[in-house]
């Protein structure tokens, strides 16, 4: 037998174990990957199904017509924290009016916007997979969900006795799950359902110890990792964690000037955070931070742009909608949705929907 192809062989796949592992201490594990959703059935890890409102498959359901459906009643917007699009639809979150409202365009007056529901006191954000749509009933630690009957949004389910102040709910497509945020007491609960069912079942929660008792009004998803702008209490900061199993990777201090931060928004190669008060709750302080590196916030390395949105008043929550970016804000008569777009690290085309 002739020894030097398996000697060659041998060699070769040596050296490609090496290669390989050159190019994963060069590029790094593969924490950012995009996640998995689960393998296990919503309706099997369910640690509490909603509560059933209405039926609308009953044979006894009486639908509502389009037409029947009530107008806003309102000329502005009180307090506006969210806005959304769902298919062919607009939806704003109108807190201070104890509404959500929808549209199929920005242009026509508010006039002309539909209420889903007037039931929430102080809701903040609405979350949809096109299925199901999951609102945080603020005031009321409740989670109410709809669904869609042609043309037709119903109240069908409720989830009571969600945390303290449930404030923050997106829906992640690659989890296939909805994650909401209880406000004051560092509480996460994920919801999801099964295939072609819209039941909603409680699945996990999390307590993150860091973020109890303080204000934390929101979090960014990023491939497996999770941020949270911490609230004012304690040493501000910005935490990141693992979206698998919430534990702290990371923790970024910021400024005292900026201890009440509202969100953070991760663009391709930068970061915008929308800040309420200071450490001492002063709307004096409200702005919107530039910065490229988180780590570099504790020593006043960041770009105040509020200026292309006129300042003085409270930025809110920042969207994305078919390529360009929403603000919700309020203390500003008359401003209070703006549209935007971000290229490189400039804010541009600025301008005010409502």
């Amino acid at each position: 037998m002739n020894p030097k192809p398996a000697k060659t062989t041998c060699l070769l796949l040596l050296l490609l174990i090496l290669a390989i592992s050159f190019l994963t201490a060069a590029c790094g594990s593969n924490d950012n990957s995009m996640p998995k959703p689960p393998d296990t059935l919503a309706s099997k890890e369910s640690l509490r199904a909603s509560d059933i409102v209405l039926d609308i498959n009953s044979k006894d359901f009486t639908p509502q017509t389009p037409a029947s459906v009530p107008m806003n009643p309102y000329p502005d917007l009180s307090v506006p924290t969210y806005i959304t699009k769902v298919d062919n639809l607009y939806f704003i979150v109108d807190c201070y009016h104890d509404q959500i409202i929808y549209h199929d365009n920005l242009t026509d007056p508010l006039s002309q916007w539909q209420v889903m529901t007037d039931q929430i006191s102080k809701g903040h954000t609405l979350a949809s997979d096109g299925l199901i749509y999951l609102a945080d009933d603020t005031e009321n630690n409740r989670i109410l969900i709809f669904e869609k009957k042609d043309g037709v949004f119903y109240h069908t389910q409720t989830f009571e006795e969600i945390g303290n102040r449930p404030h923050y709910i997106i829906y992640d497509d690659n989890t296939q799950t909805f994650y909401a945020l209880s406000s004051m007491s560092g509480e996460m609960y994920l919801f999801r359902h099964d295939p072609g069912d819209s039941r909603m079942h409680l699945t996990k929660t999390y307590w993150i110890e860091q973020l109890a008792g303080t204000y934390v009004r929101s979090f960014t998803i990023s491939g497996n990792d999770i941020y949270f702008v911490s609230g004012v209490l304690g040493n501000p900061a910005i935490l990141r964690a693992d979206l698998g199993t919430f534990e702290i990777r990371e923790t970024y201090p910021v400024p005292d000037s900026m201890a009440g931060m509202i969100q953070l928004t991760i663009t391709e190669n930068d970061y915008y955070i929308t800040i309420s008060t200071d450490i001492n709750g002063n709307q004096d302080y409200a702005t919107m931070i530039h910065t490229d590196d988180l780590s570099h916030l504790i020593e006043g390395k960041y770009d105040d742009v509020y200026q292309h949105f006129i300042g003085g008043g409270t930025p809110y929550y920042v969207t994305f909608i078919d390529n360009n970016y929403y603000l919700t804000e309020h203390r500003i008569p008359g401003h209070s949705i703006w549209e935007f777009k971000i290229t490189g690290d400039s804010i541009h085309d600025v301008k005010t929907l409502y």
